[in-house]
This record gives structure tokens, C-alpha cells and sequence, in this order.
């Protein structure tokens, strides 16, 4: 039995409350400039409690009406972001939980070979094949769409071989089962194999939108316009427009809004997500 030390304990607890302060002082500092003025926050010392600004900041970020973000629209970007996010995120997962499907049951010439081909593409990093990528996004005339800006990123090795890895673990009595019931493979997959990842495609949603969601170098190059700009380019622009120095206030609100969708998904599906990890029953 592992004995309570109270010192140990109480250490412990001090070092956790300075990890989170040394963590929530960054996004603290954030949302107390996005209520100051771009004058109060630009003078020394920095303030560190909210200002009266607030409603002035966020409403300038979203319309995009404060004269230094070049009216760019937070809100927008936003929207862009969230459906370049979702269908980065459900593509992945279908892709993947179909093409683990069919290396694990069907039997076929060079199958294993094909889930080799899948893995190793885990070895090259983006920037090896951004180049053949855009040649190709850009022959089709997807440069600048909703299309361009998710669909080459919504296929996935890791998730592949995570849904591989699980379904390696369904024992075989419960195949047999099904095909004695008549069950075809379709509806197998959709019947027994489907409920039973539930927790495994909960983990990886959370996981793949936070991912789709931080793009930045693809949507760089694969959006031309300002009404195309994903969260993470339009900050970035909202930082470089022009000689002038950028409204703090408003570049913090606009990094503030750019963190609630992720923050929001990690809370609502916290337990869904710490389950989909630790979980080993079947």
C-alpha cells in the first residue's frame, strides 16, 4: 500500500498551480489587451487587468472594421476554417476507417504491400510533396476553394493504422457470428465494427480538428484571397498589413476567438476523448 506523505502531496499540488499560471498567463495577457485600446496596451508598463474596450475590440476583429486588420473579417475566417476543419476531419476518419477495413478483412494480391505503401507515407513531411500537391490543386482549378483548402489533407496514415490496429483486436468468434447471421461485409461494418470504434473515432476527431484547424502552410499557398483566408492565415495577415503597427487590441481579440472552436470541441468531447484513449474493453 503506497503510504500518503502530506509533503510530497502538497509539492505536488504547488508544482501542478505553477505549471497551469505559467501555461494561463500567455491567454490571460491575450484577453486583457483585446479589451484595452491599441494605445493603452502599447505603452509601458503592459496592463494587466481588462480594460473597458472589449465590446469596441471583438466588434472591430469580427466585421473586420478596425483600419489596421485590413478589413479582414475574423468572423469569415472563421467559417472558412471551420468547414475546411470539418471536412479535413470526417474525410479522415471515413478514409481511414474504410481503407483500415478493408487491409484487415479482405483478402487481396499485395494487401499488406498496400498497407506498407499507406504507412510510409507517414516518413515524408508536408514539404516534400507541397510542390506536386499545388501543381495538382491548381490543373483542377481548386486553388482558392473550400476543396482545395481540405481535400489533400483529408487522407491519414496514423488514423489508418490506428483503426487498423483496433480492429486486429475484434476476436474472430464475432466475425464468424456475423457471417453465420448472413451478415454481408457492409453491413458488418456498419452493424458490429462502427459501434464498437465509437470511442476510437471520438479520439481521433478531436485530434484531427484541432490538426485541420492549425493548418497554416497549406492554406498559406492554397488561398489567394482575403475572403479564402483560414484563422491562422488572416492572423498572420492581420499582423503584416502595411507599415503601420498593428492594433494589438484587435490582433489579441482575433487570437482569442481563434481559440474558442478547438477549446470548445476538447470540452465537449473531454470525455470522449480520455475514453477513446485509455479504454481497453472491447
Amino acid at each position: 500500500m503506497v503510504e500518503r506523505n502530506t509533503g510530497i502531496k502538497a509539492l505536488a499540488h504547488v508544482i501542478m498551480i505553477l505549471g497551469v499560471l505559467i501555461v494561463a498567463f500567455p491567454l490571460y495577457l491575450a484577453l486583457v489587451a483585446s479589451t484595452q485600446t491599441a494605445q493603452a496596451f502599447g505603452q509601458a508598463p503592459v496592463p494587466l487587468w481588462p480594460g473597458s474596450n472589449l465590446w469596441a475590440s471583438y466588434s472591430a476583429a469580427l466585421t473586420g472594421g478596425s483600419h489596421g486588420n485590413g478589413g479582414i473579417s475574423v468572423a469569415r475566417m472563421i467559417w472558412v476554417s471551420f468547414v475546411s476543419t470539418m471536412v479535413i476531419t470526417v474525410g479522415k476518419i471515413s478514409i481511414s476507417l474504410l481503407s483500415a477495413f478493408a487491409v484487415v478483412y479482405f483478402r487481396f494480391a499485395l494487401r499488406q504491400v498496400c498497407f506498407w505503401a499507406i504507412f510510409i507515407t507517414l516518413m515524408l513531411p508536408v514539404e516534400v510533396r507541397i510542390g506536386p500537391t499545388y501543381q495538382v490543386v491548381a490543373d483542377l482549378g481548386l486553388v482558392n476553394t473550400y476543396a482545395g483548402l481540405s481535400v489533400p489533407l483529408i487522407a491519414s496514415a496514423t488514423a489508418t493504422f490506428l483503426f487498423r490496429q483496433f480492429f486486429l483486436t475484434v476476436p474472430d468468434e464475432l466475425v464468424e457470428a456475423a457471417r453465420v447471421d448472413g451478415a454481408g461485409p457492409l453491413r458488418f461494418f456498419k452493424d458490429m465494427l462502427l459501434p464498437l470504434s465509437v470511442t476510437s473515432i471520438a479520439a481521433l476527431f478531436v485530434i484531427q480538428f484541432i490538426y485541420g484547424w492549425n493548418q497554416y502552410l497549406w492554406p498559406l499557398i492554397a488561398s489567394t484571397s482575403q475572403d479564402m483566408y483560414p484563422i491562422g492565415v488572416g492572423l498572420k495577415q492581420i499582423l503584416g498589413t502595411g507599415d503601420a503597427a498593428p492594433e494589438w487590441n484587435v490582433v489579441m481579440a482575433t487570437a482569442v476567438l481563434a481559440m474558442l472552436p478547438p477549446a470548445v470541441v476538447v470540452v465537449l468531447m473531454q470525455k470522449w476523448f480520455v475514453k477513446g484513449l485509455v479504454d481497453t474493453e472491447k
